[in-house]
């Protein structure tokens, strides 16, 4: 039997992107996913209309749920999800769906035949980017840091397209401080440097030109992460099983 899985999108006000995201989202997983699969709607302290749009959508979807957290972070919406899934693999993509969804399937294929970790990367040679000079120079900038800091290998720490099993969550995540945007990077640091078996898939990746994520206030995050893991030292847990 294949595994099951969750797919989990964060969410922060976005009523507006939410019906049209959830309609491809699923849509697509129907014909293309064997796997059993779930979708749940994690919304992290909203204060637009996104609890009422998302609860019409879990009531239209047999396989679409929603819960609300009271407090704002794409991490700590993500850790709640995860850690109270049931499923055999645990995933989350952005929901402006910038990654195109024909890759989902190989994340999972990828955790099917034996890694513990599978992450887009938009930085890859065969990757497909569009987007602007400056955010592709910050993200190039920022995952180069990563590799000088860490001697990591994955590519992209930061793509919003990703997958573990549900062991390697369960082990990793009590272990990640943060609970905003450097979830991501913290959780492909600590895999990497634990043993962990990460695969980069190449995406095409289309930028969302509609984004509301300060990009000044989560590089300095980002930056106070890196530090805080590199003097800090990398959590001591268990490695793969």
């Amino acid at each position: 039997m294949s595994a099951s899985v969750d797919v989990v999108v964060p969410v922060y006000n976005e009523e507006e992107a939410l019906p049209e995201s959830i309609d491809r989202l699923t849509a697509f997983l129907a014909d293309n996913l064997v796997n059993r699969w779930h979708v749940i709607i994690a919304d992290n302290a909203s204060i637009d209309g996104t609890r009422e749009v998302s609860e019409a959508l879990s009531r239209k979807y047999e396989r679409v749920s929603y819960f609300s957290l009271p407090q704002k972070g794409r991490g700590r919406a993500l850790k709640a999800a995860w850690l109270n899934s049931n499923a055999d693999i645990v995933s989350y993509m952005d929901v402006d769906l910038s990654t195109d969804l024909s890759h989902f399937p190989q994340l999972i294929a990828a955790l099917e035949s034996g890694y513990d970790v599978a992450t887009g990367s938009r930085l890859s040679q065969d990757s497909q980017v569009t987007r602007s000079f400056k955010r592709e120079f910050i993200s190039r900038s920022y995952n180069l840091l990563i590799k000088s800091m860490f001697f990591t290998s994955f590519p992209d720490a930061q793509c919003g397209f990703k997958a573990l099993t549900r062991q390697t969550a369960r082990t990793i995540i009590p272990y990640i401080e943060n609970n905003n945007w450097f979830f991501d990077t913290e959780l492909l640091i600590i895999a990497a440097k634990r043993g962990y078996r990460i695969m980069s898939i190449p995406v095409k990746w289309d930028d969302d030109p509609s984004s509301t994520v300060n990009i000044t206030n989560t590089a300095l995050e980002d930056i106070k992460g890196l530090l805080r893991l590199r003097f800090g030292g990398i959590p001591k847990i268990p490695g793969p099983q």
